[in-house]
Formats: structure tokens, C-alpha cells, sequence
């Protein structure tokens, strides 16, 4: 498929889960497109990053599930901050590991699971929805029902797929991808690159195969396609270019021009622009 392609499955109104962590191996060409489309009153599950930042500044989010929003090397995401602090959508915030439980939950289609994570901290006080359950054993424990999350659609960004959608991490971490493709409905997947299935595991173990063809309904051949978080070992973040998108981000007359520049055309014209900034950068 193409980012369009993905995007023409999606309606306004959907939940849509979003693979990466912070400014990591987010699927940002499918992001780009959604930017692109007319698909609105989005419900986002995201490890938040410039994929909820940008979502936000173009108003497609009418909910945003999410433990932070971060770019990583810098500590908030500008836009999820600023859209934030106006009230712009709904926030149901959770822990980290809660979110992870969460989609757990969501993937084995159960109704919650049973979780530590945020017991002793204001996480229940600011998110009122969530309920306790006690163990029914002799312990008698309580603990945290985390809600499941179930998904119309998910969105992921992996190193490696073949055709069939068995997709394949190489950098140092997961970040839930697999999880959010089985919780969804829907899932799809783009990539660095798409190779035979033999070469998934021609140079990497089989521990490698994070993404099962299952639950996977698309895929999308995008390099770059992560741009500008870190995709590696295929490439690092764009520190440079994070930085003058944080810049434009926090400047309400800069940021037009930078969307003009950046997000007015297709893929191709973005990373065309892209390379243009970096020639006149250096």
C-alpha cells in the first residue's frame, strides 16, 4: 500500500493507536498523511511524541490517551503542550506500564487487567474513570483495573517487513508496536525498507520478528518514513531539524511557514525539503 492508501481505510471519529515512543521510530509518513486528509475527531493511544504534536496543531485529536508527550532530547513536545494547556481535547492520562497493561489487555480482548502501576500516586485522582479490584485470593490485594484499550486502527513504523506484514524491529527496543497491532482492528505497518521473508532472518535472530502478518492488513514501503525521530540502526533522530521544529513550533507567526514548507506537499516533497534543509544548514 502507499501512506494514502492507509489513510483512505481510516474515518473521522476512529480510535487510532500509534506505535514508537516519544521522538522513536514513530510512523510519521503515515502521520503525514493523516495531516494530509480530511479524517478528524480522532481518539489517539499514542506513547505521545511529534505525532501528537502535530496531530494537535492541526485539531484531528478529540481525545488523546497517553502516559507524556516528548521528544525525547527535549523534554515536552511543543504543540502537545500548548494544546494542552488551552484544553483543546479530551486527556485520559495513564502510567507507562499501566498503558503497556492496557493494550495487553486490548490484544487478548479482556476487559482490564489487573496492575500496581498507579496505586499511591495522584494518577487516580486525575484520571477519576479508573476503578480498583481485590484480589479474590488470600492475599486480598487491591489493585488497579486498567481498562482495556481496543483499537479501530494502528499505525506502526519497523526497520524490516516482508509483503505479508511480518515485521521486523533492529534497534533497541519494541516499544509496544506488536501490542498495539494486536488490540486494533485494523493494523498497518510501515517500513525502512520490505525484503523476501527469508531475509528477515538472514543476518538476525528470529527474536527480531516483532509484528506477526495476522495482525497486519497493510503494509507501507516508506524510507525515512520515521523522519524526523530516530529509526536505527537505518538512522538516528534529526537533532537539527527537531530543533527548528520546536522552534516554528513555539512561534505561532513561524509556524505557517513551516508547515508551508514541510507538510503542504506529498511524502516525496517532504523529504525533498528535508534535504534542502540540511544543504543549507551545512
Amino acid at each position: 500500500m502507499t501512506a494514502d492508501d492507509v489513510v483512505g481505510r481510516l474515518e473521522s471519529g476512529m480510535t487510532i493507536g500509534i506505535g514508537g515512543w516519544g521522538s522513536r521510530r514513530k510512523p510519521m509518513a503515515l502521520v503525514r498523511a493523516l495531516l494530509r486528509s480530511d479524517v478528524t475527531d480522532l481518539t489517539v493511544v499514542s506513547y505521545g511524541g511529534p505525532d501528537v504534536g502535530l496531530l494537535a496543531a492541526a485539531g484531528k485529536i478529540r481525545k488523546l490517551v497517553a502516559a507524556f508527550g516528548t521528544l525525547d532530547s527535549i523534554p515536552l513536545e511543543p504543540h502537545f503542550t500548548a494544546a494542552r494547556q488551552r484544553g483543546a481535547f479530551e486527556m485520559v492520562e495513564m502510567d507507562e506500564a499501566m498503558m503497556m497493561w492496557s493494550l495487553t489487555a486490548g490484544a487478548q480482548r479482556l476487559p482490564f487487567m489487573p496492575v500496581r502501576a498507579g496505586m499511591g500516586s495522584d494518577l487516580m485522582e486525575v484520571n477519576p474513570a479508573l476503578r480498583t479490584v481485590t484480589s479474590p485470593y488470600e492475599d486480598g490485594e487491591k489493585l488497579v483495573a486498567a481498562p482495556a484499550l481496543r483499537l479501530d486502527a494502528a499505525l506502526v513504523h519497523l526497520n524490516r517487513s516482508d509483503v505479508q506484514g511480518n515485521g521486523q524491529y533492529l534497534g533497541p527496543d519494541p516499544y509496544f508496536d506488536d501490542l498495539f497491532c494486536e488490540a486494533a482492528d485494523q493494523g498497518f505497518v510501515s517500513c525502512e525498507q520490505i525484503v523476501e521473508t527469508a531475509d528477515l532472518l538472514k543476518e538476525h535472530g528470529p527474536q527480531t520478528l516483532l509484528i506477526k502478518r495476522m495482525f497486519v492488513d497493510g503494509v507501507v514501503e516508506t524510507p525515512n518514513g520515521a523522519h524526523f525521530t530516530s529509526c536505527v540502526p537505518d538512522h538516528d533522530r534529526d537533532e537539527a531539524f527537531q530543533r527548528a521544529y520546536v522552534k516554528a513550533a513555539r512561534d505561532p507567526e513561524a509556524w505557517p511557514a513551516f508547515v508551508e514548507r514541510f507538510l503542504s506537499g506529498d511524502e516525496a516533497a517532504y523529504q525533498a525539503a528535508v534535504t534542502a534543509f540540511h544543504q543549507e544548514e551545512a
